[in-house]
C-alpha cells in the first residue's frame, strides 16, 4: 500500500466525478418536468357579416316609377306629376335620404331660379292613383305628407321630409314640375333634362 503524496491525490478526483454526475441527474429530473404540462383547448366559429343599403331602381317606367317619363309642350302655368317610389330594398335601415338634381342639358328651364321650373314632392301613405299616360295625373287614397317644399329644379343635398326610413318600406312619392304662370316669353322653346339622384346613408352604428 502507497502512502505519500499520490495516494492523497485520488481522493479528491473520485469526489469531483460523483458530483458531476449527480448535477447532471438532477438537470434531467428537472428538464423532464418542463415538458410534462397539462394542456386543453375550446374553440367556436361564429359567421359575421355585413348588410345593405340598395335603393330600388328608379329608371323604369312602370306603376308608381315614372320619373324618367319626360314631357314636353309645357306653357306657362303647366305641371308636369310624375310618381316615384323611394324603398331601401337593403338589410340596413337608413337616415333621412337626400336629393341632388342636376341638368344634364341645361336652359332657362332650370338656370332661372324664380321664372323656371319650380320642384315640389309630396308622399301619400299608400300607393298614388294614377291617370292618364302622359300626362299623368295622381290621387291620394290615404294619408298625403309634404317631402319637399316648393323649391327651383336644380338643388345639391336637399333634406326630405316624412320619408320612412326602416328597410323594405315603400315611400310612393309624387314629383311635381311647375312652369310659373309669370314665366316671360325668354322661358319659350327652352329645354332642359333633369337628373334626379336620391342619396340613402345608413343609419348610426350600433352594437350587434
Amino acid at each position: 500500500m502507497k502512502t505519500g503524496r499520490g495516494a492523497a491525490r485520488r481522493v479528491p478526483v473520485q469526489k469531483l466525478v460523483l458530483s458531476v454526475s449527480l448535477l447532471a441527474a438532477s438537470g434531467a429530473i428537472v428538464g423532464f418536468g418542463a415538458f410534462a404540462t397539462f394542456t386543453s383547448t375550446a374553440s367556436t366559429s361564429p359567421t359575421i357579416s355585413s348588410g345593405s343599403v340598395t335603393l330600388a331602381p328608379i329608371g323604369t317606367s312602370g306603376a308608381n316609377n315614372r320619373l324618367s317619363v319626360g314631357a314636353s309642350g309645357l306653357a306657362a302655368g303647366d305641371t308636369v306629376q310624375r310618381a316615384v317610389d323611394l324603398k331601401n330594398t337593403g338589410s340596413i335601415s337608413i337616415v333621412a335620404p337626400t336629393l341632388t338634381t342636376t341638368a344634364t342639358a341645361s336652359s332657362l328651364l332650370d338656370t332661372d331660379t324664380t321664372n323656371g321650373l319650380q320642384l315640389v314632392i309630396d308622399k301619400c301613405s299608400v300607393a298614388w292613383t294614377e291617370s292618364g299616360g302622359p300626362a299623368y295625373t295622381y290621387t291620394c287614397g290615404g294619408t298625403t305628407s309634404s317631402v319637399l317644399a316648393s323649391v327651383p329644379v336644380i338643388g345639391s343635398g336637399l333634406a326630405l321630409s316624412n320619408i320612412t326610413t326602416t328597410a323594405n318600406t315603400d315611400n310612393f312619392l309624387r314629383v311635381t314640375l311647375t312652369l310659373p304662370s309669370g314665366s316671360p316669353n325668354t322661358e319659350q322653346n327652352q329645354s332642359s333634362t333633369i337628373q334626379f339622384t336620391f342619396t340613402a346613408t345608413q343609419r348610426a352604428a350600433q352594437s350587434q
